[in-house]
């Protein structure tokens, strides 16, 4: 072999082995299928779900924060997807008080917020050491008149949680302690949403942190297609065959699929994800989490409007009819 090609075959092994491969395309999955197929109607509080179909809403994450980031925010968002959110999420600490001037604005024009609301420590709430705050929350929800859906201490199983959630058992408690000041208070104008990880349920815990089917209006759960590239269907199978179980509407109270997995890989995702809401007919509402946290790598990053054909596949499912139900 002569110098010059096998230098060449050197450079080139080099060049080669330096690529990066890129981000794998969805693997083949069968059709998704129905699990939780009971359609209602269902006890689900002020908030009721559609006779058919599902809502769709999204947490849409301000370029700047503050209450005009986040009006400019949500109906950017809107105008993109060419329709009107059934649900706005948005994201409360304990101690921060419900509901803000865009939350009243959006409420007034017919959406529905979504409070998700961080809880403090269990054993502290069930001792009646936050009492007075849960009354002022309590208060604040009761004087907006329109119902909401209180997403309390959403992602209760996560594993970093545990120093204040203890166990199943203590998250049990200070929701029914929460609830029951709520209660006292004549709160009637909203839905308990209970929200845990898929995750949770692929390991087999989030159960344990379940209230019961008489302190809880809405069943629900948070997906990603982050770390891992799975398939919706397959992320979500544990959660679903535990929610058919239950006589509740479920909500999807964030979902994404992260920039790591392409354009295309995403696209071609959620438009499985639509096929997997409709075949789950007890799946009424679903929220997108358009967001890029910051200081996250690609695999936590979820935004899609900044990924056109990705986008295409989100805005197809937004505009489809099953996702703008009339009851």
């Amino acid at each position: 072999m002569h110098n010059w090609f096998r230098g060449a075959v050197v450079v080139l092994a080099a060049a080669l082995a330096g690529c990066t491969a890129p981000p794998p395309g969805p693997e083949p999955t069968a059709a998704p299928t129905g699990i939780a197929t009971d359609p209602g109607p269902y006890d689900s509080g002020p908030v009721a779900a559609p006779a058919t179909g599902a809502r769709l809403g999204a947490w849409v994450k301000p370029r700047v924060w503050g209450q005009d980031g986040r009006r400019a925010a949500v109906t950017g968002y809107e105008e993109s997807l060419d329709r009107s959110l059934d649900i706005v999420n948005t994201y409360r600490r304990f101690d921060e008080k419900f509901l803000t001037l865009t939350d009243r604005e959006f409420m007034a024009r017919g959406v529905t917020v979504m409070l998700s609301w961080a809880s403090g420590d269990t054993r502290s709430i069930v001792e009646g050491h936050h009492d007075d705050l849960i009354r002022a929350q309590a208060r604040r929800v009761r004087a907006a008149q329109r119902p909401v859906l209180l997403r309390y201490r959403w992602e209760m199983d996560r594993p970093n949680l545990r120093a204040t959630m203890w166990s199943g058992a203590d998250f049990v408690a200070a929701w029914r302690h929460t609830r029951r000041i709520f209660d006292e208070e004549r709160v009637t104008n909203a839905s308990w949403v209970w929200c845990p990880t898929a995750e949770g349920f692929v390991r087999g815990d989030a159960p344990d942190f379940y209230p019961g089917d008489d302190a809880v209006d809405w069943t629900c759960v948070d997906v990603y297609a982050g770390q891992r590239f799975r398939s919706l269907a397959e992320l979500m199978d544990p959660f679903l065959r535990w929610a058919a179980a239950r006589p509740k509407p479920i909500i999807v109270g964030e979902f994404g699929v992260a920039r790591e997995w392409g354009s295309a890989g995403r696209a071609a995702w959620l438009r499985d994800a639509a096929v997997l809401f409709k075949a789950n007919p007890q799946i009424k509402a679903v929220a997108y989490f358009e967001s890029d946290p910051d200081g996250n790598p690609p695999k936590g990053q979820f935004q899609l409007s900044d990924d056109p054909p990705a986008f295409a596949a989100f805005t197809e499912l937004a505009r489809d009819p099953y996702f703008n139900p009339a009851g």
